[in-house]
């Protein structure tokens, strides 16, 4: 029996969503492509393998989401009850995943773990 995974944007203690406010920003045909593979993820429980997302840190993952010559990250992971929070996002523009993002996803994870009654 398929799972009904439900999808969250993180939410930070003033009430903004980076992750929504991220994508809102973005043209519209890449704001399409966006909104398509996180509804893949959804349709995927949670889970999807290279290339389009990538294992950071503990729970966190990257889905990855390229367009052109930009490369859309955002970062998530799976929590209980079929939740797929997404944590962050930014525009990649080096190689490797820069240790600010990942530390920013990372205090989003913990916000969350503190906070996670907000998304019931």
């Amino acid at each position: 029996m398929k799972k009904d995974y439900k999808v969250y944007y993180y939410i930070d203690e003033k009430g903004n969503s980076p992750v929504e406010e991220y994508i809102n920003n973005q043209p519209v045909k890449e704001r399409a492509k966006i909104f398509g593979f996180i509804v893949f993820l959804q349709e995927s429980d949670g889970y999807l393998n290279e290339p389009y997302s990538k294992h950071i840190k503990d729970k966190i993952r990257e889905l990855r989401i390229d367009f052109s010559r930009k490369r859309h990250r955002i970062m998530y992971f799976t929590f209980t009850g079929e939740k797929i929070i997404l944590l962050s996002a930014f525009t990649k523009k080096i190689e490797k995943t820069p240790e600010k993002e990942i530390n920013k996803a990372i205090n989003n994870y913990n916000n969350f773990l503190i906070n996670k009654e907000k998304y019931d």
